[in-house]
């Protein structure tokens, strides 16, 4: 398709997004359509290690790109009956092809499944509202969300294809890689061993009752075959999560602040590490050891505060048991994580903002020992282990490049014991993002 095509392919959609946009202004809207496109590119110089494994960050310099690019489509069908469909594209690749950093420093590359890119259905999934009470609020349009009238008191029920991270453990500041933090483990609690194939998305379904300061919320989603896979695993009585999370709103001097709690169980056929360990001393394979009735738990939990009107600071802890293996996000058993965003109101630039967040990520004494006896993961491995807790400092600044519908963001991240490996890096990573909403 020639670059002509593609542009009045976007000025095309960019009028029918604004047209379902403008229609019935402060009524239940009937459906609405969405875009948008993020381009990421990574720079690393090189840094030194004494030894590399199969799963080790590449030491040499190297620069890669990644891009997604999603349509959101929603529709009313009838009353509190709403339908979402996003279509995704996604190709490029990661640093090393997205291996050696647990935290690794591109959120969008747990998305990109080859250098060519593809297109899938990322969600498609039903939500029934049912409401009761006359204290509501109107809801504005935007992915994912119909505008209208919403009662604050609400049971809501939600089945089909969606990410995890679209329901739960949200967090004003640090959550999404598109147009903040780009760090796997700022995106969401990064011990959260979240239910995901490939590409990041899940097979379940979701309860949230609300109240006008709370929320509840269950989910109990499918899990895949293999880990880090693609094909889910039919026999759900044996193989699937369950996921807790309660979400506090209050006001502290005036200014918001959230709190979220967060619990989470993960069964299925699952390799145990010490039991890799106990079978090959040497060499351990934990996907040899895999069988049903193993799990995993965990918590987490997350907090966001606004201090001025633009200023916020957030705070994440959390945990899993780590004995079994990472199966779905990133091998990572503990993290604490802390962090500030700031608007450039003072600076004459109001839709600006600049944020700074700092994180330890840190593996169970199983998982570390599976590690230094040379045995490898989906994401990290060097053959080798000299343990320390990986550190990351994060930096960016998100330029508003044009009326709201272009971000441009310079990014920069400091790594310290990639993979918990004190004998390499640090490792240093420049980025650009591009991203295009409207």
């Amino acid at each position: 398709m020639s670059m002509k095509k593609i542009l009045l392919s976007l000025v095309i959609l960019f009028n029918l997004t604004q047209f379902a946009a403008a229609q019935d202004t402060l009524k239940n809207q009937r459906f609405n359509l969405h875009f948008q496109q993020t381009i990421i590119t990574q720079y690393k110089p090189g840094f030194s290690a004494p030894y590399t494994g199969n799963n080790s960050l590449l030491t040499g310099e190297e620069t890669q790109t990644s891009l997604t690019t999603t349509l959101f489509g929603g529709a009313r069908l009838w009353k509190g009956m709403e339908a979402y469909f996003n279509p995704e594209m996604s190709g490029g690749a990661g640093l090393s092809k997205t291996l050696g950093i647990a935290g690794f420093p591109n959120g969008e590359t747990f998305r990109v499944g080859g250098a060519e890119p593809k297109i899938y259905i990322a969600r498609l999934y039903f939500t029934q509202n049912f409401e009761w009470g006359n204290d509501k609020e109107y809801i504005n349009d935007d992915v994912n969300q119909l505008a209208g009238w919403k009662s604050k008191r609400y049971l809501k029920v939600t089945v089909g294809k969606f990410g995890m991270a679209d329901f739960f453990d949200g967090n004003e500041f640090s959550h999404d890689a598109r147009s903040q933090f780009m760090n796997w483990s700022l995106m969401d609690n990064a011990a959260w061993d979240y239910p995901a194939n490939t590409r990041g998305y899940v097979l379940g379904g979701i309860a949230e009752l609300g109240q006008p300061t709370w929320a509840l919320r269950f989910g109990f989603t499918m899990t895949t075959t293999t880990a880090n896979g693609a094909i889910w695993d039919q026999r759900v009585s044996r193989a699937n999560t369950q996921t807790l999370e309660y979400e506090k709103r209050y006001a502290l001097g005036g200014q918001k602040g959230t709190l979220r709690l967060l619990a989470f169980r993960n069964n299925g056929k699952m390799g145990v590490y010490r039991d890799a360990i106990n079978q090959s001393p040497t060499a351990p394979d934990v996907d040899a050891t895999q069988a049903y009735g193993r799990h995993k738990y965990g918590f987490g939990i997350s907090a966001d505060q606004y201090l001025t009107n633009d200023f916020g600071v957030f705070a994440k802890a959390s945990y899993n048991d780590g004995k079994t293996e990472t199966w779905a996000f990133t091998e990572i058993d503990r993290s604490l994580s802390l962090g500030a965003v700031l608007k450039g109101t003072s600076w004459k630039r109001k839709d600006d903002e600049l944020g700074l967040a700092f994180v330890g990520n840190g593996i169970s004494k199983d998982h570390k020992d599976y590690l230094a006896a040379g045995g490898y993961g989906f994401i990290i491995g060097d053959g080798r282990l000299n343990y320390s807790p990986e550190l990351v400092a994060e930096v960016y600044y998100k330029l508003n490049a044009y009326q709201h519908k272009l971000w441009l963001s310079p990014d920069y991240q400091f790594i310290a014991n990639p993979a918990y490996n004190k004998d390499r890096g640090p490792v240093n990573v420049f980025s650009l993002r591009a991203h295009v909403e409207f």
